[in-house]
């Protein structure tokens, strides 16, 4: 058997990328209430299920080859990817759809609580198909805004090496959008159980996705030069995103916090995907404290503006990844001494080019996302009942419990939903000191 040492590192990335999405699922279910925990993971891992198909099936084929319109690839031209068998280019076509996997999933965390799995599941291969593959064909596929396009020969040629625009700023505005479709969560900014159930899942998933990371950014490297520029940007820009981010936290509110030490290295990560090939490591130590420092205040925002975004995806992975989009117009190494950004003496066109593919993306995740959205909460409900939003939507949607609390026998689905219905039902008791908790009162049985 005879294969190159490059398969070799692409085939490991793309294993890297793919044990993202189950790193994600722990972050976000870390992030949750216990009683939702089960469902934000299984998010994650239906997302894996369904893109995997989809990219078999029609989705890589959406994003190579002859184009229409300069839009999207032909979804036949290698349906099924028969035609690729027996050559290397089906690395290749793994190596891709992880991305597309990992994309999808980070917008769930948006809805998170709320949401129902059957509607979710729904959502997951139609965006994919209308938003991400057309934006992945645009920018990587030979598209509008790849070498070549109409958009590049107008305003010049965008730099996304790992998905700054496709990935982040993609995901994050859909995020926003559909966090307004869905709306907000009982109880939001009131309700002090809005909180992490479980911080350590949050630092395991964010280890896992800075380790993933690397496959992320380093798969598609070319030159052993290259690889070492895109290890040591995906190392230090996390870092020190995730030290500004805690001194911000510790100046705003007075503690540096585990949860803010996960998101500053999430948030370090996002910044750096877009110029992971492209800037110096100096450049990169710099974008990271500006994007921590950023990103902890832009997930305050939703409170300001009363949009939910559950666990910070806008805040995040929109602010991040527009921030080290646009980055690339001011830090952008020359090529070959030609171009690079503004602080090298490359002129504005590399920044009109960033900024175009980021309105671009925005336009075409955020009306596909709202045709999508909308079309399913006006149909099948993209929301749960208040009813089950309270019991929690790892029991209604999963018939599931991260956690056995005891009040009824272990999954016993249907017993545990009536009484805890009843709870939800039940009156208050008089108030008074004479007043005296019957036995198995709510506040006994009270399910976080």
């Amino acid at each position: 058997m005879e294969i190159s040492a490059q398969n070799v590192w692409l085939m490991l990335s793309s294993a890297m990328v793919l044990f993202m999405t189950p790193g994600l699922g722990l972050f976000y279910g870390g992030m949750t209430r216990a009683k939702a925990a089960l469902n934000m993971i299984m998010m994650s891992f239906i997302s894996a299920g369904i893109v995997g198909v989809v990219w078999v099936l029609w989705g890589y084929s959406m994003t190579t080859g002859d184009g229409i319109l300069g839009l999207f690839g032909n979804p036949f031209a290698h349906f099924g990817l028969q035609d690729l068998v027996g050559t290397p280019d089906l690395i290749k076509a793994g190596f891709a759809a992880t991305f597309a996997i990992i994309t999808v999933a980070l917008i769930s965390g948006a809805i998170a609580d709320r949401a129902k799995f059957g509607a979710w599941a729904v959502f997951v291969p139609i965006w994919v198909t209308v938003v991400y593959c057309p934006l992945a064909y645009m920018i990587w596929g030979g598209g509008l805004m790849s070498a070549g396009g109409a958009l590049t020969d107008i305003f010049g040629q965008v730099i996304d090496f790992a998905g700054g625009a496709v990935v982040e700023v993609s995901s994050g505005t859909a995020a926003f959008v559909l966090a307004l479709i869905v709306g907000k969560r009982h109880g939001f900014a009131k309700d002090p159980n809005h909180r992490p159930h479980n911080v350590p899942f949050i630092m395991i998933g964010a280890a896992i996705l800075w380790f993933g990371w690397f496959g992320f950014n380093g798969g598609a490297a070319t030159t052993a030069e290259q690889a070492g520029l895109i290890w040591i940007n995906t190392l230090v820009t996390p870092a020190a995103a995730m030290l500004s981010w805690l001194v911000v936290e510790k100046i705003r509110h007075g503690h540096p916090t585990s949860l803010g030490a996960a998101s500053g290295v999430v948030a370090g990560l996002v910044a750096i995907t877009p110029s992971c090939a492209n800037i110096s490591p100096l450049a990169a130590l710099c974008l990271g404290l500006v994007a921590g420092a950023a990103c902890c205040v832009f997930v305050d925002l939703k409170y300001k503006f009363g949009f939910d975004d559950s666990l910070d995806v806008v805040g995040v992975h929109f602010g991040a990844g527009v921030i080290g989009t646009l980055s690339l117009g001011f830090i952008a190494l020359p090529q070959d001494g030609v171009g690079g950004g503004l602080l090298y003496g490359g002129g504005p066109q590399q920044l009109i080019a960033q900024i175009v593919a980021v309105l671009v993306t925005i336009l075409l995740s955020g009306l596909g996302t709202l045709v999508i959205g909308r079309a399913i909460h006006k149909t099948i409900g993209f929301r749960v009942t208040h009813e089950h939003e309270v019991t929690g939507v790892d029991l209604t949607q999963h018939a599931e419990s991260a956690y056995e609390f005891g009040l009824t026998p272990h999954g016993h689905f249907r017993q545990q939903q009536a009484h805890l219905s009843s709870l939800i039902k039940r009156k208050p008791e008089p108030a008074g000191p004479a007043a005296e908790p019957a036995s198995g009162s709510a506040k006994e049985d009270s399910f976080a």
